[in-house]
């Protein structure tokens, strides 16, 4: 009878998970505005032009959870407290206020480690790219410099919540010029009505990587993304406050020298004490339990151990070439799997290392309490050995992309922003 009961109390949290994300959803698109390649243009906006790109059109996550599957999955944003908000109208006016702020600050694009004045007008559109959290990314090219950009467009609206993602990416990716580990920001321009953050160009995000190979990313590549990533994760707990929140294949960048990077920082979270206090963000398939189901919902506490365990799901994707929760209908069937089984497992026999499948089973710890910290996992054997080990990346990169070749189309490969799609 207990069983029966954990059950029915488990499909109801469920369904009633599903109306709030579906009612947010619903939300977030009226709010939403179509955006124009041309800043500050006219009130009526074109359409975006159909580019016919490769993977246009897909989620931005790694489909929900979603494998083979009819339902198209999506980022959702989980609802906000039912309690009120205080300081509303305070806190629209701090985020305008910041935001002027720092669009007295744009204008001026690092080309070459030199600083250049540019304008919208000194930028043409090649192509789209894809979306982030909060915007679409466009493939540009500095007219005088001929240098490929990629532009993170997002349009200001009355949206308190939309204008804080931009105010988060924007302070982000200014803030962390000093961290390699960190997709970098090249310039931004800020007006009334749009933000555009030009970041660098990388080759491809590591979701897009896997389903091209359509095989798993060997130990000792994924073991160097590792320490690039907890790093970068580290580097915005320690030195921003920041927790990420949205740690998934999609927003691990890679580029052609071998260097993986973080991106999209749209939903990161400030933290208070060492916690976060919101439930806003991040992608279902990758939710760590005590995110999906907080013990006081009206007060979510979680801290950065919830981003390890969406490292530890990024893992056994990246390792097996398979989602871990796979054969799933829709997100809310992957939400009840992460709350009703035990954690997934790197699988046995597949030639992984002990410390490969000790390092995977610390970041997936069901129990947040017993689950590492940052710091803890850049003690681990795994973390340590790779550190240290010399893997040439950019040469793995080369040559599997090089024997993709034939399987491509003749067309010009697309370059990835430096921002989720």
């Amino acid at each position: 009878m207990a069983k029966m009961s954990s059950s029915v109390e488990l499909h109801q949290k469920l369904n009633r998970l599903e109306a709030s994300l579906r009612a947010e959803n619903e939300a977030r698109k009226r709010d939403r505005p179509s955006i124009d390649f041309k800043l500050d243009s006219p009130k009526i906006h074109r359409q975006r032009p159909a580019l016919n790109l490769p993977d246009h059109g897909q989620s931005p996550s790694r489909g929900g959870g979603v494998q083979g599957g009819k339902h198209k999955g999506k980022d959702f944003n989980f609802p906000r407290s039912s309690a009120p908000q205080r300081n509303s109208i305070d806190s629209s006016r701090e985020i305008d206020r910041k935001l002027q702020e720092i669009m007295r600050q744009t204008g001026k694009l690092t080309i070459d480690g030199k600083r250049v004045p540019f304008n919208i007008d000194s930028l043409e559109a090649i192509d789209e790219l894809g979306f982030g959290s909060c915007g679409h990314v466009i493939r540009m090219r500095h007219k005088e410099t001929r240098t490929i950009v990629a532009v993170k467009q997002m349009r200001r609206s009355g949206n308190k919540e939309e204008n804080k993602r931009i105010l988060m990416d924007l302070e982000v990716v200014l803030k962390s010029h000093n961290c390699p580990f960190i997709v970098q920001c090249l310039g931004a321009l800020v007006s009334p009505s749009e933000v555009w953050i030009c970041m660098e160009q990388m080759a491809t995000c590591l979701e897009k990587l896997l389903k091209r190979l359509r095989e798993p990313i060997p130990e000792q590549i994924i073991g160097k993304m590792v320490v690039a990533i907890v790093n970068a994760l580290n580097y915005l707990k320690e030195v921003h406050g920041v927790m990420h929140r949205d740690v998934k294949p999609s927003n691990m960048l890679l580029d052609e020298k071998g260097v993986v990077k973080l991106c999209d920082f749209g939903i990161s979270g400030r933290l208070v004490d060492s916690k976060a206090r919101t439930r806003s963000a991040g992608c279902v398939a990758y939710m760590a339990p005590e995110r999906i189901d907080p013990p006081d919902p009206a007060n979510p506490d979680y801290d950065v151990r919830a981003d390890v365990w969406s490292l530890g799901i990024s893992l056994v994707e990246l390792a097996t070439g398979e989602f871990p929760y796979k054969n799933c209908n829709n997100d809310f069937e992957v939400l009840a799997r992460v709350l009703s089984e035990e954690p997934p497992r790197l699988p046995p026999k597949r030639g992984f290392s002990v410390d490969f499948h000790a390092f995977v089973q610390c970041c997936l710890t069901k129990d947040c309490s017993q689950r590492p910290k940052y710091k803890q996992l850049m003690e681990h054997s795994f973390f340590k050995r790779y550190e240290l080990a010399k893997v040439d990346v950019a040469t793995w990169f080369a040559t599997v992309m090089a024997r993709m070749e034939p399987t491509r189309s003749h067309s010009t490969p697309r370059l990835q922003m430096g921002a989720s799609t």
